[in-house]
């Protein structure tokens, strides 16, 4: 049965059917048929929508850039776990509200102004010749998973709110007694006597019972269960690997090189300046008084005429080929008429910047890689051709890899996240072999996959170690140490808890300190604008600090134990300091005031045009079956 997929597969009537399903896609969506008719909009607000293909290229921007801020690869298994996808339908649905209101509002984008901005972008230019290039831009898009409608979407997006917030924020300013009320809180005193209760204080806590131990064990058992392991057999074609063994030889080089020569030689460049004239005696009039080594600048402006420069071009770059053509025969300084196709000009070569070509010795080192790549891929090529007819025939994956000549590894049981039982991470080991293994039936091979350009693999897996608990021997020191830690912990607050007590009832700190053996510690004026100066004390300490009255009693866990503390003064800060901070903290202020305002619009919009997301859809483009979404598809989102 494989073997006849396979050869149906390389046939011209699979590619036409390949393609007739495609068509069949595009018009009527992925989303299964059998299932609720939901449509294919992931977000509907008014006349706009957000498309599957639009969320799906919006997830997969959002999962890289997530991944690029934890330094590791971010699964979509792990992403949906987050909530990602919910995450991002919220915000889109909002964004997609707030242009359909600014729509609504009148404000459009001018299509000059897209164009001026996209020519802003240098990703955009064509580097030899320094002008926006329609490839350039597609291809850079392709790169990002868009297509030009959702990317210059997104640009007039973008200027819609351009021109809607500085009219918005215009005059916007806090009242000072905002920013003063900060400064207030922020500089006010306190002082804080404390003692703390220590682990030493409280003596030897009762060695945990067995009993205990194995009600511990349970309490934490979703913390202690190991995860399941799968051990697996990999074959590798390599490009990289088969580089090596690869000659080449010098009529290939030839070849490569005669197809690349044009594109490795920098063409001559030429500075032109051309002086639009009205007819042959003006042209004539011009060209004279440049040929006798007046400026062709000076020339132009006393007559009134706006010159056209044509700095550090191209012949390519010549709209006009007259102009180019003769441009480029004149020599430095030359000047002569030409009639082009936009009227009668004079040209004038300003500077030339000689071009260069390519020769092989300069360029042979990146060609002959390129080569020996190229020839390394036809025996990869070749090699997963041999090892695919040996399993269409029945010859099993070990022996099919001898056959084709491919390396074959067996790797020990591994996580989902790569690591070993013992826990560490396992060397040479791709994200992408793992997810396969992790994805695959045991005792089953895989068909040929990609774990990156030119590198590919098939992986079986031999073993599934299934979830479980460790042995109670490897764990009961574990946890009888963590039990004891915990028990420990409860015994210094229970008597901390205790002192305080007597502390509200009447007792001196110093005193209930005195008969513990502990002394009290004095730390006084903290503020909240000075509290990095007292990270000695412990966050939770200082935050009971500031959230307590003068004269309240409190316990707060410390590096070292846990104290009893008090508040025993409470005095406002400087007035001049206050003053000062409510001037500077004015423009923060207003920075935030306007955020909860643009909060407050998006949500406003999500109400008026009735805007809604589809977190059924939204999950169809992320290839996520229906029935593992919520029952309510449409849901417009909550103001958080």
């Amino acid at each position: 049965m494989l073997a006849a997929f396979r050869s149906f597969a390389k046939s011209p009537w699979a590619i036409g059917l390949l393609g007739l399903i495609i068509i069949a896609f595009v018009l009527v969506g992925t989303t299964d048929i059998f299932g609720p008719r939901v449509g294919i909009n992931v977000v509907t607000a008014g006349s706009r929508n957000v498309t599957q293909p639009e969320f799906q290229a919006a997830f997969r921007r959002s999962l890289q850039q997530l991944g690029q801020r934890s330094g590791q690869p971010l699964t979509q298994e792990v992403a949906l776990e987050q909530g990602l996808d919910q995450r991002l339908l919220t915000e889109m649905t909002r964004t997609e509200a707030l242009a359909e209101l600014l729509r609504r509002l009148g404000l459009r984008a001018p299509q000059e102004a897209l164009r001026e901005q996209l020519r802003e972008i240098q990703a955009f230019f064509d580097p030899l010749t320094g002008e926006f290039s329609e490839s350039n831009y597609l291809e850079a898009l392709r790169r990002e998973g868009l297509t030009r409608e959702m990317f210059e979407k997104d640009m007039r997006d973008g200027l819609m709110r351009a021109q809607f917030i500085p009219a918005a924020a215009d005059g916007l300013k806090a009242p000072l007694a905002y920013s003063a009320l900060g400064g207030v809180i922020a500089l006010e005193q306190r002082d804080l006597a404390y003692f703390v209760v220590t682990p030493q204080s409280v003596g030897k806590v009762p060695e945990p019972t067995e009993a205990e131990i194995q009600a511990f064990m349970k309490e934490n058992a979703a913390q202690l269960t190991l995860p399941e392991f799968r051990g697996m057999t990999v074959v590798r074609l390599s490009r990289k690997a088969t580089e090596g063994s690869v000659s080449i030889d010098e009529a290939a080089v030839l070849k490569r090189f005669e197809f690349e020569k044009e594109s490795l030689s920098r063409a001559e460049l030429r500075t032109v300046i051309q002086i639009p004239v009205k007819d042959n005696g003006q042209a004539a009039s011009v060209l004279a008084r440049i040929r006798k080594g007046e400026d062709a600048r000076v020339v132009a402006g006393q007559l009134g005429i706006k010159p056209i420069f044509f700095t550090d071009k191209p012949r390519s770059a010549f709209f006009d080929a007259s102009i180019g053509d003769e441009g480029f025969k004149l020599p430095l300084g030359g000047a002569n008429i030409v009639k082009g196709g936009f009227g009668l000009a004079v040209i004038v070569v300003d500077k030339i910047v000689p071009g260069a070509t390519a020769t092989l010795e300069a360029n042979r080192a990146d060609i002959e890689a390129k080569v020996r790549a190229e020839a390394a891929d036809r025996k990869v090529s070749e090699a997963s051709k041999v090892y695919e007819d040996a399993r269409a025939e029945g010859v099993d994956m070990v022996a099919a890899a001898a056959k084709a000549g491919l390396p074959l590894t067996t790797i020990a049981p591994v996580s989902a996240q790569g690591a070993g039982q013992d826990g560490k991470p396992v060397p040479g080991l791709s994200p992408a072999v793992v997810k396969a293994a992790f994805e695959a039936t045991q005792g089953q091979d895989s068909e040929i996959l990609e774990e990156a350009p030119g590198e590919y693999f098939v992986v079986r897996v031999d073993r599934v170690v299934a979830p479980a608990m460790p042995p109670m021997a490897e764990i009961r020191p574990f946890l009888a140490r963590n039990l004891m830690m915990r028990k420990m912990a409860e015994a210094v607050r229970a008597r901390a808890e205790a002192l305080q007590a007597r502390v509200q009832k009447g007792e001196s700190l110093d005193a209930v300190a005195a008969s513990t053996g502990a002394k009290v510690v004095r730390v006084a004026g903290i503020s909240r604008a000075t509290a990095q100066t007292q990270e000695g004390l412990g966050r939770e300490l200082l935050g009971a600090a500031f959230g307590s009255k003068k004269g309240d009693v409190f316990t707060a866990a410390t590096t070292t134990g846990v104290a009893v503390a008090t508040i025993t003064g409470l005095r406002p800060g400087d007035i001049q300091q206050i003053a000062l901070a409510a001037l500077q903290q004015q423009q923060p202020f207003t920075q935030q005031i306007f955020s909860d305002i643009g909060e407050s619009v998006q949500t406003y919009a999500v109400a008026k045009v009735k805007a809604k997301g589809n977190i059924v859809n939204a999950r169809a483009a992320l290839g996520i079956a229906p029935a593992a979404t919520p029952e309510k598809a449409d849901a417009a989102p909550k103001d958080k």
